[in-house]
């Protein structure tokens, strides 16, 4: 017997669809019911890649006794967060203020009209129980108790999860509140093992973005030493996650955090929005720095995604759980006896590379592909040259790879969200940029058009959601904010304007309906999303960062790009808003730092016309040059910054700053010395 779910797309929820519970999903039907029966709400949030949630569904939602308890009194409500974010923002905050803790699954108690009451996250059975009777038990016989505390969780909820009354700092943000950021970070810094040094450790790919942005400026302005201080400090950050249990050594792409502080074990789960991001940090880091090691990361998120998560469309699946056979990690670590079998006369240096010995078991005598050095030490310790190690690796793999087909897989999670596949288009660009590699950009294109003809509408608008040749919710602003951004950094790899213009497209649809003019910043929901008690504004950086740093980012260089001095102005008006949070918790705000990297030091335009332009686009985008945007045509263009540039039979390159241009060049090679102030 199945419940409503069955007719859902998510994989989360069709996860639930043969529960005995009686699940609703979100939406009117459900609040009708429990208005109609004067019933409270259960609204159950997580996601399919979710460990605690599969334990909770185990123990409680498929137990039948739990079941009738259940469907007795209350209205069960099952919501896959990645959907539908902005429910679970409203329900995440009100559980962080009445436990001080959130996570998921998140089970919260509502009136019938959606108004939180009481919440938690996993929940073991018998205490489940115990909840759900008391609170059965408090709604009809102390009705007044509990309406009080939903109106007071009401008013916290309002001044809390509200937009703030943005007001502009008038201090100026200059490098050196910038450096009092980085100063604040820094006894964080995990200098041994990389990251920041507590466990878990979760990749904070827009750190790192940053934090290398800060030492190319550090190292333009000649301050070498603190230059190198940091930039010794990503790349061993880059280096141990590589090297760690996090990357998976035989088939690409990321986990999702370590649970210890050596990126060692990690939580198995694989997300598309963070390979997305850390494609996008290993291309750049591997630009910043040349090293090698950087460029095979990328390629083995390459291989990950496009093999495990990308449709035959085009478009990027969610996730690949954690577990397989009802076993955390299962999936992806070795027995001693299996790599015995399959490498045999191998083994011994196969078992030196990736720690395979007893100080390194991880749990039930198996153990995690974990490497303690770099190549080049290795190859040294070991008296092997790099090359025969590359030949190794290559075959391990191979034969790694065919043996681990033949497991039962993690599961998938294949609703395409267009937020994520924003980060994994502009992963995709960087990649290209970085190597040349034009696999990337096939890819990208790809991805584009899928998102163009699938996700968005002729009006300027996304669907967040796509399944089964359907999208049913309208997107929020990180999906405009994300795919905006993509597609504008799609344009300076192929000067190909469809791109710039889609990305202003959504662009204009967000400021008519995500917009606070009065208070200079973005609404999470639309002005026509249906808010249960407020609208949110999302500032703070996290894994992923906030939608109202990433559009002020794209505002500020689409701004550039389309010499539209209002965006530009839109964009500062906002850095120079949350310029508090930024001074009380830089990692909370690595995004903004960027944009304030970049309006406090020098930006660039850098505008190339005639034959060679894709050419000298190429050159000059493999060099790491996070100051500047990218424009040009090989023919004349209606684009401000191009007009009045293009002689016949030239091929010139503008370098613009501050509305002024230097004096054209004809080479990136004399180009490059004015980006860089080489003097």
């Amino acid at each position: 017997m199945s419940n409503r779910l069955i007719n859902e797309s998510s994989p989360y929820l069709l996860q639930h669809a043969n529960n005995p519970v009686d699940w609703y999903p979100w939406g009117d039907e459900a609040f009708k019911k429990a208005k109609e029966e004067n019933k409270l709400l259960i609204v159950s949030i997580g996601y399919s890649a979710c460990h605690w949630c599969h334990v909770m569904e185990h123990e409680s939602f498929e137990d039948a006794e739990v079941a009738r308890l259940m469907n007795a009194y209350f209205v069960c409500v099952k919501v896959d967060r990645e959907e539908r974010p902005d429910v679970d923002q409203l329900y995440m905050d009100a559980v962080h203020l009445m436990s001080g803790r959130g996570g998921w699954p998140l089970n919260c108690f509502a009136l019938p009209d959606g108004k939180p009451i009481y919440g938690g996250t996993y929940f073991p059975k018998e205490n489940w129980m115990e909840i759900l009777e008391s609170l059965k038990n408090l709604y009809q016989n102390e009705l007044n108790k509990v309406l009080e505390f939903a109106a007071e969780m009401e008013r916290g909820l309002i001044s809390t999860s509200a937009m703030p009354d943005f007001k502009p700092s008038q201090d100026i943000i200059n490098m050196k509140f910038i450096d009092a950021l980085v100063a604040k970070m820094e006894p964080a810094f995990d200098k041994t093992y990389g990251g920041y040094g507590h466990a878990p450790k979760f990749p904070m790919p827009n750190n790192y973005e940053f934090l290398l942005h800060y030492a190319y400026v550090l190292k333009s302005t000649d301050r070498l030493q603190e230059a190198k201080n940091i930039t010794d400090y990503v790349c061993l950050t880059l280096d141990k996650m590589a090297m760690g249990g996090i990357y998976d050594a035989i088939g690409g792409g990321f986990a999702r955090y370590s649970t210890d502080t050596i990126w060692k074990a990690p939580h198995f789960e694989k997300m598309l929005y963070d390979n997305g991001q850390l494609m996008s940090l290993y291309a750049n880091a591997y630009k910043f720095s040349g090293n090698k090691e950087y460029k095979e990361v990328v390629h083995g998120i390459y291989s990950f995604v496009t093999h495990k998560l990308m449709s035959s469309d085009g478009g990027f699946y969610c996730a690949l759980d954690a577990d397989s056979e009802g076993v955390e990690g299962k999936y992806y670590v070795w027995k001693k006896e299996e790599l015995q079998t399959l490498l045999k006369d191998d083994l011994t240096l196969f078992s030196a590379y990736y720690s395979i010995n007893d100080a390194d078991v991880w749990e039930d005598e198996s153990f995690i592909l974990f490497r303690k050095q770099s190549d080049e030490g290795f190859c040294k310790e070991n008296h092997i040259s790099t090359v025969l190690l590359e030949d190794k690796k290559k075959e391990w793999v191979k034969i790694l790879a065919l043996y681990r087909q033949m497991r039962t897989a993690p599961g998938l999670d294949d609703k395409i969200l267009a937020s994520w596949n924003g980060l994994m288009l502009k992963g995709l660009v960087d990649a290209y940029n970085a190597t040349g590699d034009v696999s990337y950009l096939d890819t990208a294109f790809k991805n584009a058009n899928f998102i163009s003809e699938k996700l968005m509408a002729k009006d300027g608008s996304l669907w967040r959601n796509y399944k089964n040749e359907k999208a049913t919710i309208p997107a929020f602003l990180d999906d405009y904010a994300f795919v905006a951004e993509a597609l504008f950094e799609l344009y300076q790899c192929t000067f190909d304007e469809k791109w710039l213009h889609l990305s202003e497209q959504l662009v204009k649809y967000a400021f008519t309906h995500f917009y606070d003019k009065d208070k200079n910043m973005f609404y999470y929901t639309a002005n026509y999303h249906k808010a249960i008690i407020a609208r949110k504004a999302e500032t703070s950086d996290n894994v992923i960062p906030a939608s109202n740093s990433a559009m002020a980012n794209l505002l500020f260089k689409l701004g550039h790009c389309l010499a539209k001095e209002e965006y530009i102005k839109i964009a500062g008006g906002m850095l120079s808003c949350v310029k508090d949070g930024m001074s009380n918790y830089p990692f909370g705000y690595s995004n903004w730092c960027i944009l304030a990297l970049n309006q406090c030091s020098w930006f660039y335009e850098v505008a190339i016309t005639g034959d060679e332009a894709a050419e000298y686009r190429d050159s000059m985008n493999k060099k790491y040059l996070p100051n500047k945007i990218i424009l040009g045509a090989e023919s004349k263009s209606n684009l401000e910054l191009l007009k009045e540039k293009f002689a016949e039979d030239k091929t010139l390159i503008y370098v613009c700053e501050n509305k002024t241009c230097f004096a054209p060049v004809s080479s990136p090679e004399e180009a490059m010395p004015i980006i860089e102030r080489v003097k």
